[in-house]
């Protein structure tokens, strides 16, 4: 499906565009949303990214490639920040930048600040879970857990937790590990196979308490919403990547994605078909949530846009090959 929001729209959903005022961004990146139902309140983390996504098929190539990173001229580093958000009205009603200067270090590597982060709740706390690269001078990446204190005109970070890998924490990057929303602490760390990942913030440890058999895939299927019940069934987004170099040996990269669907025994019974969100080359999903009889999944565009998307649950269902 080469542009699944248009399907949506025929379809009875609904999308718009989350932003925020320019004077904060600078006009640079707003990307990769997160979405979280809270009792009433939709919540939403939106990735600042301070850079533009210059992103070509190769017909109009700058001296750097296809990809380049337009940085302001004084922090050429790769650098997020965080914004909390509630929607009201289809719109962003609130925004604070998320604190995180009780925990931060000076950086030692080039990507900056909690990346990708997914919203989650468990045990009545609130945390963005993602990845950071900045505390090693090799990059080395781990999934962070951050709890979040919400005041009337302030959000802060209160605590912070480096989830090292299971089993042998020697890998060079985790990343994208999908929160199971309702089960406090656990995360599925890889879906082919699935692989289901308990952390524990008391005594920093996780450990791996199911690992599935392997099924045909074309591409690697990587981690992306979160993992959120949906009837008998747990419901995430996945991500695929086509990585290549063009005739200059400049890097090129197109993003799939798809829906898998798990039965409560983490055995995947359903995949959807891939698709674009709205056919650009890096598209990305890190949130999806249950809201009324609808679906929302939030998704970032070219690095440049941040978008929630509203879709009924009986065409979600059909997406899924569940009906």
């Amino acid at each position: 499906m080469n542009n699944l929001v248009k399907k949506v729209l025929e379809n009875g959903g609904n999308i718009i565009p989350l932003i925020i005022p320019s004077e904060f961004t600078n006009g640079t990146g707003l990307t990769n949303p997160s979405i979280l139902v809270d009792g009433d309140k939709i919540l939403v983390n939106l990735r600042h990214v301070q850079y533009t996504l210059y992103h070509t098929n190769g017909k109009f190539e700058n001296r750097w490639g296809p990809l380049s990173y337009l940085n302001p001229e004084n922090d050429i580093t790769l650098r997020t920040t965080n914004y909390y958000c509630e929607i009201l009205d289809n719109k962003v009603a609130r925004y604070n930048k998320v604190d995180t200067s009780a925990f931060d270090i000076e950086p030692v590597w080039e990507f900056i600040g909690l990346e990708d982060a997914r919203l989650v709740k468990w045990n009545n706390k609130l945390y963005l879970s993602g990845v950071r690269r900045d505390v090693k001078p090799n990059g080395e990446g781990r999934m962070e857990l951050s709890e979040l204190e919400i005041g009337f005109d302030y959000v802060k970070e209160i605590s912070r937790f480096r989830i090292p890998a299971p089993i042998d924490n020697k890998s060079y990057c985790e990343k994208n590990w999908m929160p199971i929303l309702d089960i406090p602490y656990h995360y599925i760390k890889w879906t082919n196979p699935t692989e289901v990942v308990k952390v524990n913030p008391i005594d920093k440890t996780s450990k791996q308490i199911y690992l599935g058999e392997p099924y045909y895939s074309k591409r690697d299927i990587r981690g992306g919403s979160q993992v959120i019940p949906i009837e008998d069934y747990y419901i995430a987004i996945t991500h695929e990547v086509n990585l290549w170099k063009n005739k200059n040996k400049n890097k090129m990269a197109r993003y799939y994605h798809r829906i898998v669907v798990w039965d409560k025994q983490w055995n995947v019974i359903k995949t959807s078909d891939e698709f674009s969100f709205m056919t650009g080359m890096i598209e990305f999903s890190c949130g999806m949530a249950k809201y009324k009889e609808n679906i929302l999944i939030t998704f970032g565009y070219e690095d440049n846009a941040a978008y929630l998307l509203t879709i009924p649950k009986e065409y979600f269902l059909k997406l899924c090959k569940l009906n």
